[in-house]
């Protein structure tokens, strides 16, 4: 293990290493959940803790540059006090280099995008050890290839990234956070799909299910209805917000909604809110000593309803117990199979559940992960996401990046 502090000293570690062909592994936090920095094979893990200084923050640009590994936790307390904040929340306090790498998303993703949106450039380290600057700090350009985004979402095995220069958004001027239940999930889903198609600006949708309710009821000591019920946030101007809920308000009423509990201030935002950022830790209270395997799929919004509904009975017609969590307002979803990691039965039914989910995402037009990326856990599905053709091309790409295979081998692209 090489704690780095510089990208002069992570190139030279990569150059020793490309020499005598030793395996690469980056990391971060260490909170990605698919295998992402198991060193398979062996070889020298590159931990970016140590870069983690705020280089530069550019109110005028709305930008900021950041070492590899600064946590998201880390650049919110940089911004105190700027007006600006960073969007991308994927719950757990991950490094912005690992947000990179894995394409990271989260609850603020129907508003301002995944990290694929919020990237400007990145410094690489290549496989040859050499320091490649990715696009310059403009706002746009059509000079040559997008080579930005070839590295994000990569997951480590076309390079390691060591700088990352990222969009910031200014604060709203005024937020509200609601939290209303409703029928079915079908209910819940149909109204934010409905919201968005009519226009409605909302920061944040989240959707719990009656059982993942259940479990947050017990953990967080809370007294909501277990129904399916939707997390939102609105923001803007006081006017605007007030035009957004009872616009949605009307939504609701018409798929079954029940009332809205509202919340305006920041600590009564922060406290509707607590129970959906518990939300997983709850769910692993349900069955005393389990383990879960965390699974996620993304569909097209308009598939959204008949996906989930799909994979309800596919969890009681199997009798596994599965909490559904997901960011209804990208199409994106989570499934937490609760299981005895002493029960070799057990996982293997829940390994059964994930293939038939990764299929019901791909027959509805979707795909096999939203956020998780890849990794070990999910090579499996991408021919069948991408088509040997569109494998063929990210296997020309790795070669050509990584002739060696030096850079996380075993991951993303299938051997």
């Amino acid at each position: 293990m090489v704690f780095v502090q510089s990208t002069q000293e992570t190139a030279f570690v990569v150059r020793a290493c490309a020499e005598e062909r030793v395996p690469i592994i980056g990391f971060g936090t260490g909170s990605s959940v698919e295998g992402h920095v198991l060193a398979v094979h062996g070889g020298v893990c590159v931990d970016f803790s140590q870069m983690n200084k705020v280089l530069a923050i550019r109110p005028s640009d709305l930008t900021a540059t950041v070492e590899a590994g600064v946590t998201r936790h880390q650049l919110s307390a940089a911004l105190a006090g700027t007006g600006l904040f960073f969007s991308v929340d994927p719950g757990a306090d991950a490094s912005i280099g690992g947000m990179v790498a894995t394409g990271a998303s989260g609850t603020n993703t129907v508003r301002y995008g995944t990290m694929r949106e919020n990237v400007v450039n990145l410094t690489v380290v290549t496989a040859k050890g050499d320091i490649v600057r990715t696009a310059s700090r403009a706002r746009k350009s059509s000079a040559g290839y997008n080579l930005t985004q070839i590295y994000c979402g990569s997951e480590g095995t076309l390079g390691l990234i060591t700088e990352a220069s990222i969009r910031l958004h200014p604060q709203p001027e005024t937020a509200a956070a609601a939290v209303v239940n409703f029928p079915s999930v079908r209910a819940a889903v149909d109204s934010v799909i409905e919201a968005i198609q009519l226009g409605v600006p909302l920061a944040r949708a989240e959707l719990l299910d009656a059982l993942t309710i259940r479990a947050v009821n017990a953990h967080s000591r809370t007294s909501l209805f277990e129904r399916p019920t939707l997390f939102l946030e609105f923001v803007g101007s006081k006017a605007q917000i007030e035009a957004q809920a009872a616009l949605m308000r009307e939504i609701a009423d018409v798929h079954g909604g029940g009332s809205f509990e509202w919340a305006l201030h920041p600590e009564d935002r922060s406290r509707l809110w607590t129970p959906r950022h518990h939300a997983y830790f709850a769910c692993l209270q349900l069955r005393a000593g389990s383990r879960s395997i965390t699974t996620d799929a993304c569909v097209p919004l308009s598939e959204l309803s008949a996906c989930i509904d799909e994979t309800q009975a596919d969890i009681q017609a199997h009798g596994l117990l599965a909490p559904i969590l997901g960011h209804v307002g990208d199409g994106n979803f989570h499934c937490v199979v609760l299981i005895d990691p002493l029960d070799a039965a057990q996982y293997d039914a829940a390994e059964a559940f994930s293939r038939r989910l990764v299929a019901r995402a791909l027959r509805c037009g979707g795909t096999s992960t939203g956020e998780h990326g890849v990794g070990l856990h999910k090579m499996r599905y991408l021919q069948d996401e991408h088509g040997a053709e569109g494998v063929a091309l990210m296997r020309a790409l790795k070669h050509a990046l990584d002739p060696d295979d030096i850079f996380n081998p075993g991951k993303v692209i299938p051997v």
